[in-house]
């Protein structure tokens, strides 16, 4: 029997919440998703205040901006990820936004650049409990042939959370450096750049609220009447070790995609700059736009066509289009073929839409490819990938290959594509091992 039968079979015993209540926690999900990457990038748009202030340097500004948040995302992500299995997964996630809105808070109060360090690492705690408790809540409360829509819609408001991060400080930092926030007597009595930072904390606490009308569903799995019990670590890690032939090509395919995606996305605005002049308004513009829709175009679209596709074809079929997706991306990694700032974007918007597809497509393959007591640990597993391996090795290669390599700046694109396109097609052929895996123990 497929796994699509055995929901089926199993939908008909497990009750749960109304669709309107899966829908509108898929909504709040989202919000938490725009706030968290808010919250995660603001930073970016307050270097220059911020280096005046505290005195510091652009290697300073990069470690705040960077490596504080990434190394204690990934490695929090794991223990956090095993949270969310055994504990409420709710309360995880009320908790996490809790902690990193208190963090960004702390940012604007920092006097210090070790003071400012230590409150990005608490900000990188807290975001890193949101995608696992919340992905396993949507695994529970939607049937096999709606899981990849939601998903698609929970990551979308991630991805738009990207490009609004940026209107959102900008706007904010604009109308604190104009004098025309509100008068707050506690709030005047800070410098701009720590306004913005303290003005993030109310939403925190809203989205907080709005993280109590969700509902905990019973943890279940395809089939079956009981709710699923937790798991010991030993239990945990023997799981993926049994579906290793499974797990480890879907967990490598996505961060090789990660890879590919993080050297476009930090490096393209440096080829529009260095290669074709233009300046940083437009490239925010452009640039921005084009993030926003392609993640909101390949996330929605990725989850709507595998659901359809899963209907039929169960899980390897996911496995199967999530291939086909990383192909149809690999002509986005040709920029440095591009004479232009238009084809740079055009390129871009390739790669960036059947990525985002992908990422959807494999995440919802994962949440089915294991027992419903290891997803969460199975998404921070994702993002521990993702972290290293994609925003680590991914925009570090770009950049060795440049100056190391071919020791010359404008070589950048060129760079862009061997990064790209080798990281695209590795995570073609892992897509493929994993599908067929998925054919042979089906």
């Amino acid at each position: 029997m497929s796994q699509c039968a055995l929901e089926a079979s199993g939908a008909k015993r497990i009750v749960g919440p109304p669709p309107w209540r899966a829908w509108w926690a898929v909504a709040i999900f989202c919000a938490a998703g725009i706030l968290s990457f808010t919250d995660r990038q603001i930073l970016s748009l307050l270097v220059d205040p911020l280096r005046a202030e505290l005195r510091i340097s652009d290697v300073q500004v990069s470690l705040l901006q960077g490596l504080a948040f990434s190394i204690i995302y990934s490695l929090a992500g794991l223990p956090l990820g095993r949270m969310a299995d055994t504990l409420p997964r709710r309360a995880v996630m009320i908790c996490g936004v809790v902690i990193w809105t208190l963090a960004t808070v702390g940012c604007g109060l920092a006097n210090s650049f070790s003071g400012l360090f230590a409150a990005r690492l608490v900000v990188g705690v807290g975001e890193a409990a949101l995608a696992p408790a919340a992905m396993a809540i949507i695994a529970d409360i939607f049937p096999l042939h709606r899981r990849g829509t939601a998903i698609g819609l929970f990551l979308m408001g991630m991805m738009v959370g990207q490009g609004i991060a940026l209107g959102i400080g900008g706007t904010l930092l604009a109308l604190a450096q104009s004098g025309a926030l509100p008068q707050v007597p506690l709030l005047s009595a800070f410098s701009p750049w720590r306004q913005v930072l303290l003005l993030l904390g109310p939403p925190g606490a809203l989205v907080a609220l709005l993280l109590l009308t969700v509902p905990e569903p019973a943890r279940r799995e395809p089939g079956k009447e009981a709710m699923s019990g937790n798991f010991s670590l030993r239990e945990t890690l023997e799981t993926f070790i049994q579906r290793r032939r499974v797990v480890l090509p879907l967990l490598g395919a996505m961060a090789l995609m990660s890879a590919g995606d993080f050297s476009l996305l930090n490096w393209t605005p440096t080829v529009l700059s260095r290669i074709f002049h233009l300046g940083p308004g437009a490239i925010a513009s452009f640039f921005g736009g084009a993030v926003i829709i392609t993640g909101l175009i390949g996330t929605v679209a990725g989850g709507l066509v595998s659901d359809r596709l899963a209907r039929s074809g169960g899980l390897p079929m996911r496995a199967k289009v999530a291939a086909v997706g990383a192909a149809l991306a690999l002509p986005g990694a040709l920029i440095w073929t591009a004479t232009s700032s238009v084809w740079v974007l055009l390129v871009f918007c390739v790669w960036s839409t059947f990525s985002s597809a992908t990422a959807t497509i494999g995440i919802t393959a994962m949440q089915e490819a294991v027992p419903n007591a290891v997803r969460g640990v199975s998404i921070a597993a994702i993002s521990f990938g993702n972290m290293f391996v994609g925003l680590g090795l991914g925009t570090l290669l770009t950049a060795l290959l440049t100056d190391v390599v071919f020791v010359d700046s404008l070589a950048v694109a060129k760079s862009i594509s061997i990064v790209a396109a080798v990281a695209g097609f590795l995570a073609v052929m892992l897509y493929v091992m994993s599908y067929r895996e998925m054919e042979r123990s089906l």
